[in-house]
């Protein structure tokens, strides 16, 4: 989330995209409630099927699944041609006026660079046009042709309303209304906050759609605002936490990234993530890199890294894939390159797609172990289940061993949300029986290895025997000693200027703090602050709200510096007076930015000096060109899912290679696993019950009484098509597999024309499996195509092909 749950009730517009939290994020919701009360604020609900976030909204519309890219460029179109964008916020804090050099261009559905063998761009042709200082030139004027202002108006003016009735089945009336209310938060004092969830996230153009959202809200001038922002609702309390801290297979904490093979020497890699300013005066946050890695690795390795041997750099992989994620990790299991696995607090077989083949990965393993509070699917995948898991357990040679965990409320620590906020919680019983939590776990199979390498030797022992491990109980870390290490502390006294800022051996009080000398120590520079001198700023509950408008410093810390919306400085004009003086977040006094929230700024740092927002780019604006982050191209161009009710690509009929994502991540060995449209006719999507809670409340009683079968969700057309009644079981089968379930026939999903043609849409909850207390069921990733997003590798659960048939 760029703002928070809270300031969800400060919003004019609430637009539920790719997201039901009405369904998935019930306590959340609320603030939506909130803002229609407070200020009668108007929710759009625009989602394939009618669900309860719908129920509540002002305005919905149905739309094909995969298709959001379309509305949303079409939305770029209308308010560029309408004149009806944030004018003095785009020219002022985007990079609306940017020049793009020669030789970028898009044609046919591809931009420059691409490589039809590799699948991949080279994305030399992706960059701004730099003068003889190193800084981008700029035309104030937008009308440059090759401005950035120009090249998106380009770009989406193929997407007109006729365009979207044909690819989204959404009817032109409908999308003119909804454009037209959407661009009324243009206005200085009016905002519209985004939310969205997995229905975004679970595409092959996953990250495309998201940008494409915040490029809508740039152009609005709704980012940094109160009430604005785009919003991401996460499925999990502490999914925000696991990127956070570098779970991701090509992350380091902090959003820092593992070098990749071609960065052998630690002055390249060093050279390829500091980013200098391409403006006069911008902060470019990220050319401070050096101060975050130098930090995270004496956190790593204390007194083994030295100046002299580049802090251990040699001592990290490197990467020759850009992502090296669970798509891989069960291809080479399906391949047998694989002799092991840890699952930890991870059900693979039911939540990663085409069950089959993460069946056949497991079963091809020597060991597997499994780490979770609760027996679920895949520890075990080797039973025979009946229809529901069909297997031979003598033909199964793995050893699984599963190690019994905590669940939170056995263990102290933090927990961290979607709002960005930390919130400490502390232990309210003891585990049962065996078991641990996963801290002493992982604690205890690191001794292992490291005194197996003391004792035997082995292939490169110098990163696990010189690894840091100075915790009071060695068999246990506590929650507070490695937050305390995340925050990090002076490993010597820090100066600046000559002034003592902080003595050897304490915490420090935020990532300003850190060094590139190795005289500080960090394991994750964002939640630097979270616990100083001052105390456990985690555990903090005063909820006052001075300014009343849902900025609570003192409840929990929220990173970075316990910044509540990010790029704040965007709620003032650049003069610093706010765009809306009654709603006011932070401001220029005369001598320093002051308010509500902490100032995500230079606080010193007047208007008239021209510093801009957007503190992490090199140019201090938020961007629409994305020059390299992302694998597709500059400007997100919608794609079909790679199982597509139709048959070429509308916006690009002419060229195959731009059918589906041109860079999506497919295996060799999947390619023959995707269904035709002639045998799959039907648009499938998943989706979540506000009664269950993934696949761990089948163990709950209760929840499987309100709840207890599996169904899926057909429209009444449909189902009078098929001869299918409510309540009648019904076989859901894909290339891949099949699932039987109760059909709910519903007006909820209605047919919508595409291209043409009649396409229908079934929805399927995600719930149920072989384990707990609830009715055993196939599970729905069972149908689901082993295709991923190009960016992250995210599975595409919400679009895929599907037949429906009457048992």
């Amino acid at each position: 989330m760029t703002n928070s749950w809270v300031d969800i009730r400060n919003a004019n517009i609430v637009l539920s995209m790719g997201g039901n939290s009405a369904e998935a994020h019930p306590v959340g919701f609320r603030w939506v409630m909130h803002a229609k009360e407070r200020s009668d604020a108007i929710l759009i609900s625009i989602d394939p099927r009618y669900n309860r976030t719908t129920a509540v909204a002002d305005y919905h519309t149905w739309i094909r699944t995969g298709t959001d890219i379309v509305f949303l460029g079409g939305l770029i179109s209308y308010l560029i041609e309408q004149d009806r964008y944030a004018h003095e916020y785009v020219r002022s804090y985007t990079d609306a006026a940017h020049l793009v050099k020669e030789g970028f261009g898009f044609e046919d559905g591809l931009f420059t660079g691409y490589d039809e063998v590799r699948h991949q761009y080279d994305k030399s042709s992706w960059n701004f046009d730099l003068d003889e200082q190193g800084f981008v030139r700029r035309d104030e004027t937008l009308q440059h042709p090759r401005c950035v202002f120009q090249l998106m108006r380009r770009h989406y003016s193929r997407y007109s309303v006729e365009m979207v009735e044909k690819v989204c089945g959404i009817p032109q009336k409908t999308v003119l209304q909804i454009w037209d209310l959407i661009a009324g938060s243009a206005a200085p004092d009016k905002t519209m906050t985004i939310l969205y969830a997995l229905g975004w996230t679970q595409h092959s153009v996953g990250s495309q759609i998201i940008r494409t959202g915040a490029m809508v809200q740039l152009l609005l001038g709704n980012m940094g605002m109160p009430g604005g922002g785009v919003n991401a609702l996460r499925g999990h309390s502490n999914i925000q936490g696991l990127t956070d801290i570098g779970l991701l297979s090509n992350l380091l904490p902090g959003y820092m990234v593992l070098p990749n093979a071609k960065a052998q020497r630690y002055e390249d890699y060093i050279q390829q993530r500091v980013r200098e300013p391409l403006l006069p005066n911008q902060v470019s946050y990220w050319k401070y890199y050096e101060r975050f890695f130098v930090s995270m690795m004496k956190a790593f390795y204390g007194d083994a890294a030295r100046a002299e041997n580049n802090w251990c750099y040699d001592w990290l992989p490197k990467l020759s894939e850009p992502l090296y994620d669970v798509l891989y990790a069960v291809n080479d299991m399906t391949n047998g390159k694989m002799t092991g696995a840890f699952c930890q607090g991870f059900n693979i077989l039911a939540a990663f797609p085409n069950k089959a083949k993460v069946l056949d990965g497991l079963s091809k393993l020597k060991w597997l172990v499994v780490m979770d509070p609760l027996a679920n699917e895949t520890g075990e995948f080797w039973k025979n289940h009946g229809d529901f898991n069909d297997v031979d357990p003598a033909q199964i040679q793995t050893e699984v061993f599963r190690l019994p965990t905590t669940c939170f409320a056995e263990d102290d620590g933090s927990i961290t949300n979607s709002s960005r906020w930390l919130q400490w919680h502390h232990r309210a019983a003891p585990p049962p029986g065996l078991a641990m939590t996963d801290t002493g776990i992982l604690a205890g199979v690191f001794r292992r290895l490291q005194r197996l390498y003391q004792e035997e030797g082995g292939a490169f022992p110098e990163p696990i025997l010189n690894l840091t491990w100075n915790y009071s109980d060695e068999a246990h870390p506590s929650a507070a000693e490695l937050a305390q290490e995340y925050n990090g502390r002076a490993l010597a006294d820090v100066e600046d200027q000559g002034r003592l800022v902080r003595r050897k051996g304490e915490l420090l009080n935020d990532f300003g703090e850190l060094r590139a000398d190795g005289s500080t120590s960090c394991g994750c520079w964002i939640y630097s602050g979270a616990w100083t001198e001052q105390g456990n700023m985690m555990d903090r509950r005063d909820n006052s709200d001075p300014y009343d408008i849902g900025v609570t410093l003192g409840w929990a810390w929220a990173w970075p510096l316990n910044r509540r919306i990010l790029y704040n400085r965007a709620s003032a004009r650049p003069d610093g007076t706010p765009w809306d003086p009654a709603r006011r977040l932070v401001w220029w006094n005369g001598e320093r930015w002051v308010g509500a929230d902490v100032p995500d700024y230079p606080v010193t740092a007047a208007p008239e000096q021209g510093v801009k927002p957007f503190i992490l780019t090199e140019s201090g604006t938020g961007h629409f060109f994305s020059s390299e982050w992302l694998g597709e191209g500059p400007f997100p161009e919608h794609y079909e899912p790679l199982e597509s009710p139709i048959d070429n690509n509308p916006l690009s009929p002419n060229n195959p290679l731009a059918y589906h994502n041109p860079v999506a991540r497919v295996f060799a060995e999947d390619r023959d696993s995707f269904g035709s449209n002639r045998d799959f006719p039907y648009a499938a999507t998943t989706c979540r019950l506000t009664e269950h809670f993934h696949y761990w409340t089948t163990h709950v009683l209760l929840n499987s009484i309100v709840q207890p079968e599996k169904f899926v969700e057909i429209g009444a057309q449909l189902a009078e098509e098929l001869g299918i009644a409510a309540g009648d079981k019904v076989r859901v089968r894909s290339k891949r597999g099949y699932i039987d379930a109760v059909a709910v026939v519903t007006k909820r999903l209605r047919p919508l024309t595409i291209d043409g043609r009649t396409v229908h849409q079934v929805g399927i909850p995600i719930h149920w499996g072989f384990t707990g207390v609830a009715k055993k069921a196939h599970l729905t990733n069972t149908l689901t195509p082993f295709v991923g997003d190009g960016n992250t590798q995210t599975p595409e659960f919400k679009s895929f092909l599907v037949n429906v048939e009457k048992i």
